[in-house]
């Protein structure tokens, strides 16, 4: 009797590898959701990356924006010094409700700088390119950090 052949089809797996701009090399990379809407943002957790945000970034590559995460409720401002790209930028409570939504424009290095808060405090703030977070429903909850 013959012995039948089988062959084998392999299978690849692929697996999604971002675009991030090389300024954001050092940021850890995350998903969070906004309104049932995964994001891909850069995480700011720690004092030094929050300080350096989006600085000198011009293209967010893959990223949908970035999550600024605060270890307590903070009332600061945000600014756009040295930032080249104009921005929405959306504060959270620590429940992930929404705090406010601001458009903040590039500054350059001029001083004084603008700065941009949302008269109340809030744990996360949400940036991202002009246009993707002014339009947010009130009701819109942060989710997923």
């Amino acid at each position: 009797p013959a012995n039948p052949t089988t062959s084998a089809t392999p299978t690849t797996t692929t697996t999604f590898s971002p675009q991030i701009p090389d300024e954001l090399a050092d940021f850890e990379i995350g998903s969070v959701t906004l309104d049932d809407e995964p994001w891909l943002v850069a995480i700011a957790d720690t004092r030094e990356l929050r300080s350096r945000g989006l600085m000198f970034v011009t293209d967010l590559g893959d990223l949908d924006g970035m999550l600024f995460v605060y270890d307590t409720p903070t009332g600061g401002a945000f600014w756009m010094k040295n930032t080249l790209i104009p921005l929405d930028i959306a504060f959270f409570r620590t429940d992930g409700t929404l705090v406010a939504v601001l458009q903040m424009e590039p500054c350059g290095d001029q001083d004084p700088c603008p700065t941009y808060g949302p008269g109340d405090d809030y744990q996360y703030a949400l940036e991202a390119p002009a246009g993707d977070l002014i339009n947010l429903d009130p009701a819109t909850v942060l989710e997923g950090y």
